[in-house]
C-alpha cells in the first residue's frame, strides 16, 4: 500500500520556519485522492488524514473505532493526491498504547503508506516515550492537545479544555514535554483563545488550533465542515465554506427524476452499433 517517497514542497522545516516569522500555518483533513488533489491545489501548507473519519467518512459515533487498516488506506489515497504538502496521519486508537516498538512499528507503516508525519494524542509518560522513539527512527511527530478525541470517555464528553490558569499551564507543560521529545508541532483542541495563546507564545514549536482562537501558529478543520457535506452536528469553531449537502441532494433528486421520466440518457448520451452490426443484430433478432 505504500507509495513512492517524493520530499514534498511543504517539510517539517517549513513549519518551523513559519513560527519563527510569524507566517500563518493552514491545515485541512481529506480522506481521498480527489479532496486531497484539490486541497493541494489550493495551497494548503498541510492535509491531515484525520481519525475524524471515523464519524464524516465511516459514519461511527466517534473516532475509537477507527483501525489502522482504515488509516493506512485512506492516507495511501490523500498521498497520492497531495503532491506538494505535508501529509500528516493520524494514529488511531490503541495504535500506540501498548507498546513502544508497536507504536513505532504501526507509525511506520504510515510512513509507508505516504505520509510525512504521524499525529497521536496526549502526553502521558508512555506517549513521551514513543514521540522519543518515532522521532529516533525518523517519523516526525505532531502531539495533539486540549480535547483529546481518543479520550472522550475519560474527559466525560465534548468539554473545552484549559478553563483555568492551572489547567492552562498544565497544558503549556505537556507541550513542551512533547517538544522536548522531538514532535514539530502540537494541535491544540478546544481551548480558550487566552489560553492557546499563552500555550503558543511559550512554545518554540508551532501550534495548530482547532476551537482554540486567533493566537495559535496556523488552524486546521475538518473538510467535511467547510464544505457543508456533514450535518449530523457542526462545531461552534467550524465555518462553512460551502454546501455540498445541498449540492450532492439536489444532484441526486435531479438524477433520480431524469431517469423516471426518461430524460436520462439522452442521444448524446448513449453509443450505436455501426449499420452492418447493426443489420447482423436484426437478422439474428429476426427483425427484417
Amino acid at each position: 500500500m505504500s507509495v513512492e517517497t517524493k520530499l514534498k514542497d511543504i517539510t517539517v522545516a517549513a513549519f518551523a520556519k513559519k513560527k519563527k516569522s510569524n507566517e500563518k500555518i493552514t491545515m485541512l483533513t481529506a480522506y481521498d485522492y480527489s479532496t486531497a488533489k484539490y486541497f493541494d491545489e489550493a495551497g494548503v501548507d498541510s492535509i491531515l488524514v484525520g481519525d475524524s473519519l471515523g464519524m464524516v467518512v465511516l459514519g461511527y459515533d466517534s473516532t475509537i473505532h477507527v483501525t489502522m487498516n482504515d488509516m493506512l488506506t485512506f492516507t495511501s489515497a490523500v498521498a497520492r493526491g497531495a503532491k506538494r504538502c505535508l501529509v500528516v496521519a493520524d494514529m488511531p486508537f490503541m495504535s500506540y498504547h501498548l507498546s513502544i516498538d508497536e507504536a513505532v512499528r504501526n507509525a511506520g507503516d504510515l510512513i509507508k503508506a505516504g505520509a510525512s508525519a504521524v499525529k497521536l494524542e496526549g502526553a502521558t509518560q508512555h506517549i513521551i516515550n514513543v514521540v522519543q522513539r518515532c522521532v529516533e527512527s525518523g517519523i516526525p511527530v505532531v502531539g495533539h492537545l486540549g480535547f483529546t478525541p481518543q479520550y472522550l470517555n475519560v474527559l466525560g464528553g465534548y468539554k473545552i479544555q484549559g478553563k483555568t490558569a492551572g489547567k492552562t499551564e498544565y497544558i503549556l507543560q505537556q507541550a513542551i514535554k512533547l517538544q522536548e521529545a522531538g514532535a514539530f508541532c502540537v494541535v491544540l483542541e478546544m481551548v480558550p483563545e487566552e489560553s492557546a495563546k499563552y500555550i503558543t507564545d511559550n512554545l518554540n514549536i508551532p501550534t495548530i488550533g482547532i476551537g482554540a482562537g486567533r493566537y495559535t501558529s496556523g488552524q486546521v478543520l475538518v473538510a467535511d465542515d467547510i464544505l457543508g457535506k456533514f450535518s449530523d452536528f457542526t462545531p461552534k469553531f467550524a465555518r462553512k465554506y460551502a454546501d455540498l449537502a445541498s449540492v450532492i441532494k439536489n444532484a441526486g433528486e435531479s438524477y433520480v427524476n431524469d431517469v423516471h421520466s426518461g430524460v436520462f440518457p439522452s442521444e448524446s448520451e448513449v453509443f450505436h452499433l455501426d449499420s452492418v452490426s447493426l443489420n447482423e443484430l436484426r437478422n439474428l433478432c429476426g427483425d427484417k
